[in-house]
C-alpha cells in the first residue's frame, strides 16, 4: 500500500502539449517520422552572441548569483522596454526568473490565495491551469470562438469580462499575442481590459513573450505601456521565443507595482538565483542587430502563411489565420481530437510519415469546449509544414471519428 500523494499534485492537469510525446517515441521507434507541431520550439538558429558570452566567461567560481538577477541582463531588458515601448523602467521594476513559467509561478504565488479566482479568455495557454491548480487558485474563463479569431465579443466586450468578476477575483490574466490562438489583442481591447483592472480594483496578468511576432503591419500595444494602469500590470517576459533560446529558460517579470516586486522578490530568493551562465549569455543577446528579428518575423509569416494555404484545402477545417505568435487553431472534423492525436500516432501513417498536434481541450477551462479543436505550432520549416498539413489532411479522411461539422 502506497502512502498517499497530495490532493493538489492530484489536480494538476497533464500537459496536453507534452503528454502524447511518449505516443510519438513510440512511434519513432516502429520507425515512423513524426512532424512535431504540438510545441512551440523554434527552428532559427540561437544567436551567436549567446554562445561567446558563456565561452567568454572566466571567472574562477561559478558562484551564486542575487536573486534579482543579473544587472547587466536586467539593464539590457530596461533599455528595451524604453526603446521598443516607451516605457520608462527603474532595474526595481524587473526580476529575472528561469523562464517565463517561473515569472507566471511566482506572479500569481504573490497576488493570489488559495481559493481566490483569475479572469481568463479562452482558450489560452494551457500551463495556466496547470500553475492555477497548483496554487488553489480558480481559473473563471470568459470564452472566446474561433469565427471571431478569438477576440474578445465585439457586441459586449466590457459585460463578457465584467460578468466573470467577483469579490474572489485577484486579476486578469491572458497571453498577448496569443497562445494558441495567435490573437493580437486591438489597442481598444487592450485599453478596455485596463480599465476594468482599474476600475474594479484587481491586476491584469500580460503574458508578452511573443510580442516580436506580430503580422502583417499590425499595431501591438503592450499593456505596460498604459500609464494610468501602471500600478494594476503585471508582464512576464522572456528570451525564449524572442531569440530562439527556448533551453536557456530566462524570463521576466516586469512591474511598476513596487509591492508586487517585493512579494515576487521572496520567492525567487526562496530558489536562491537564476542559472549564471545563462543569464550571462542572455544579457548578450540583447545587443543582437535589430535585422535579426526582423528577419525572423518575416519568415514566420511566410511560414504562418505556407501552412494556412494548405489547411484551407482540407474540408471541415474551421480557423482564422493567426494575427502573431506562432500557433494556430482550428476547428477539425473529429469527434475527439485527443483521440485523433493517438490514433495518428498509433495508427496511421503517410509513406512512413505522421504529424503530433496539442488538442486544445487542455486549453480550455469550460468542460466539454476545445474537444474537436487542435493547435499547430507555425515555426517549422515552410516544407515541413506543408508537408504536415498534407499529412493532416490524409489522415482526417482517413479517421475513423471523423464527424462532419455544420458549416
Amino acid at each position: 500500500m502506497n502512502p498517499e500523494i497530495s490532493k493538489r499534485s492530484a489536480s494538476v492537469p497533464a500537459s496536453p502539449i507534452r503528454g502524447l510525446l511518449p505516443y510519438a517515441e513510440k512511434a519513432m521507434k516502429l520507425g515512423k517520422k513524426v512532424f512535431f507541431l504540438n510545441i512551440g520550439q523554434p527552428d532559427v538558429p540561437t544567436p551567436a552572441g549567446f554562445f561567446e558570452a558563456i565561452r567568454n566567461f572566466h571567472e574562477p567560481v561559478l558562484a551564486y548569483g542575487g536573486s534579482h538577477g543579473n544587472p547587466d541582463l536586467v539593464q539590457a531588458l530596461v533599455r528595451v522596454y524604453r526603446e521598443e515601448l516607451g516605457v520608462l523602467l527603474e532595474p526595481e521594476n524587473v526580476l529575472v526568473t528561469a523562464g517565463g513559467s517561473e515569472a507566471l509561478w511566482f506572479t500569481i504565488m504573490a497576488l493570489c490565495d488559495p481559493g481566490d479566482e483569475l479572469v481568463v479568455p479562452e482558450p489560452f495557454y494551457a500551463n495556466y491551469a496547470a500553475v492555477c491548480a497548483g496554487a488553489g487558485v480558480r481559473i473563471v474563463p470568459v470564452t472566446t470562438r474561433t469565427e471571431d479569431g478569438y477576440h474578445l465579443p465585439r457586441e459586449n466586450a466590457r459585460e463578457a469580462v465584467e460578468s466573470r468578476i467577483s469579490s474572489r477575483t485577484r486579476a486578469i490574466l491572458l497571453s498577448h499575442p496569443g497562445n494558441p490562438s495567435g490573437t493580437v489583442f486591438t489597442r481598444e481591447e487592450v485599453k478596455l481590459l485596463a480599465d476594468i483592472a482599474v476600475e474594479r480594483n484587481i491586476f491584469l496578468i500580460a503574458d508578452e513573450v511573443y510580442r516580436d511576432f506580430v503580422y502583417d503591419g499590425r499595431a501591438f500595444t503592450s499593456f505596460a505601456s498604459l500609464e494610468e494602469a501602471k500600478e494594476h500590470v503585471v508582464v512576464i517576459d522572456s528570451v525564449s521565443k524572442r531569440y530562439s533560446a527556448c533551453g536557456a529558460r530566462i524570463g521576466f517579470i516586469v512591474s511598476r507595482n513596487a509591492l508586487v516586486m517585493e512579494q515576487a522578490m521572496k520567492f525567487a530568493q526562496s530558489r536562491g538565483c537564476t542559472p549564471t551562465l545563462e543569464q550571462v549569455g542572455a544579457a548578450a543577446l540583447y545587443d543582437t542587430p535589430s535585422s535579426f528579428l526582423e528577419g525572423v518575423l518575416s519568415e514566420y509569416q511566410e511560414r504562418r502563411d505556407a501552412l494556412c494555404s494548405v489547411l484551407l484545402k482540407i474540408p471541415g477545417i474551421t480557423f482564422r489565420k493567426p494575427e502573431g505568435a506562432f500557433y494556430l487553431s482550428a476547428r477539425v472534423p473529429v469527434d475527439d481530437a485527443q483521440a485523433f492525436a493517438i490514433w495518428m500516432m498509433e495508427e496511421f501513417d503517410l509513406d512512413g510519415e505522421t504529424v503530433l498536434f496539442a488538442p486544445l481541450e487542455g486549453f480550455y477551462a469550460t468542460p466539454g469546449l476545445g474537444r474537436n479543436e487542435i493547435r499547430l505550432c507555425t515555426a517549422l520549416e515552410k516544407d515541413k509544414l506543408a508537408r504536415a498539413a498534407e499529412i493532416l489532411k490524409e489522415g482526417l479522411a482517413a479517421y475513423p471519428g471523423r464527424e462532419d461539422l455544420p458549416a
